[in-house]
């Protein structure tokens, strides 16, 4: 039975233990609060002797809130398939990885305040579509990742090592960032994604400790070309099925063993300037994508930019997403995460 973390909707760290969620806070004041920020603070020592005093707690009934106060929100591009795909649509003519991919984790800054937890509703976000042209998103789109919550911070201007990166994190989470593709796509050069992905990142309601995740990691592929000093270490994944489910319907299924860059090289990159671990920080992983068309993590890739569109089983065709349309992520041990597109403003 695989342990995570929530916070009760009416305040209160709780824990889910199978089937079991168990109310917490009665059993110390860290636990008394509406986020798990304050017991991620306390560090491993802690983390470890909460977990032997799970019994101790009240078992409940209730759906938890959103888990955690995200500090900072960085979005990697980790999956050489995803963005071997992206290349190939959009610059089909030319090789299909930037020359910089296979040597650093790219990634760009997101918004922490509009992360929100599984379930709440996406409206459908307005922008600049074109020269002159403004209205609401015509490519709304999700992305299937994972992201890691740092339960411990670093210290501004040194760089983590990649082999201690670990050791700064208190958990996994799902993670769909929506993306409006004609917004990023008409904005992003030459400084990257930003009103496109701004409007809204879901995140699952618990966070899976990095401990217990230990069962699905599994050697990896060598990285080619090998990677600078900061970066190297033993190639390594975590093998979590994934899927995404639109309207009813499972319409990819993937696995995080796809992420070329693991979530050490990950931290270590961010870190590596000098810039700061804090708790609450949100690192996702970008989309998550395998070789094969059912296992492309986004609807931008399984519509082909929307030349090839995807068959629901009540004989709809989807592109992008319409309003009304319901995503949800799953991947066990992570839990899920759950959208419904409502229309956009005015």
């Amino acid at each position: 039975m695989t342990l995570a973390y929530g916070v009760l909707a009416g305040g209160g760290v709780c824990a889910r233990v199978g089937e079991r969620v168990v109310d917490l806070s009665s059993l110390d004041p860290v636990f008394a609060t509406d986020s798990l920020n304050a017991f991620m603070a306390r560090g491993p020592e802690f983390w470890e002797q909460t977990r032997g005093r799970l019994d101790e707690g009240v078992e409940v009934v209730g759906e938890p809130a959103m888990p955690f106060a995200v500090a900072d929100y960085v979005d990697f591009y980790s999956s050489l398939h995803h963005a071997t795909n992206v290349g190939r649509m959009f610059r089909p003519d030319a090789e299909p990885l930037l020359p910089n991919w296979r040597h650093l984790p790219v990634a760009y800054h997101g918004r922490s305040g509009t992360v929100v937890p599984s379930g709440t509703p996406v409206r459908r976000p307005q922008g600049q579509l074109g020269e002159g042209d403004f209205g609401p998103t015509r490519a709304l789109d999700i992305e299937l990742e994972a992201g890691v919550v740092i339960g411990v911070p670093s210290s501004h201007g040194e760089p983590v090592p990649v082999e201690r990166a670990l050791d700064h994190v208190f958990g996994m989470v799902l993670v769909n960032d929506w993306s409006a593709r004609d917004i990023q796509g008409w904005e992003y050069r030459p400084l990257g994604p930003f009103l496109g992905k701004s409007f809204a990142t879901s995140v699952s309601r618990w966070v899976v400790p990095l401990s217990e995740l230990e069962p699905f990691r599994l050697a990896a592929d060598p990285q080619d070309p090998e990677p600078l000093p900061y970066l190297r270490e033993p190639p390594w994944a975590y093998d979590i099925p994934l899927e995404v489910e639109l309207n009813g319907a499972v319409v990819a299924s993937t696995s995080t063993r796809h992420l070329y860059w693991s979530l050490a090289q990950q931290i270590a990159h961010l870190t590596s300037n000098g810039a700061s671990l804090r708790v609450g920080d949100l690192l996702a992983t970008g989309t998550i994508s395998g070789p094969e068309r059912e296992q492309r993590g986004s609807l931008l890739e399984l519509s082909w930019a929307g030349r090839e569109p995807i068959e629901l089983p009540d004989g709809s065709t989807r592109t992008f997403l319409e309003d009304g349309d319901e995503v949800v992520l799953r991947g066990e041990p992570l839990g899920e995460v759950r959208g419904r597109v409502e229309p956009a403003s005015g």
